[in-house]
């Protein structure tokens, strides 16, 4: 198999909502908008987010109506503190406020209307005591 995007999609109640959440507050923007179905660019060409109506019928029967769980996507950005603040001043929630990682990320969490966690992430130098402490020589 020769991938050539990504794409990731979960059942929502209602498409407009979600697809209005990560168009005018995260700032993706939308490549497909159908009262059922709605796809979000993810930053990169070929890399999407998508919406689909629960219980529509293009969704296998037996999955139509599930309820999503456990769902995260990782947004990396230039900035996690200036996305915090702007979130934040939107009326946004953070779900967990902005934290520097050892392991080289500065990050914080905020959920889409559906209870999806979407890791806001910054890369930054990871401590190099930590490194030296999980790396392993060849």
């Amino acid at each position: 198999m020769q991938v050539k995007g990504f794409g990731a999609g979960y059942l929502v109640d209602d498409v407009a909502a979600t697809t209005r959440f990560y168009a005018d507050v995260v700032g993706l923007a939308v490549t497909v908008e159908l009262d059922w179905f709605a796809s979000v660019n993810a930053g990169a060409p070929g890399y999407e987010i998508s919406f689909v109506q629960r219980g529509h019928e293009s969704v296998p029967d037996g999955y139509r109506a599930r309820e999503t769980a456990g769902l995260m996507f990782g947004l990396v950005v230039e900035d996690a503190a200036a996305e915090a603040r702007r979130l934040t001043e939107a009326g946004v929630e953070l779900v967990a406020p902005v934290v520097d990682e050892v392991y080289g990320q500065r990050h914080f969490y905020v959920a889409d209307p559906n209870g999806v966690l979407l890791d806001v992430i910054e890369m930054i130098p990871a401590d190099p005591e930590w490194v030296a402490a999980n790396t392993s020589a060849s």
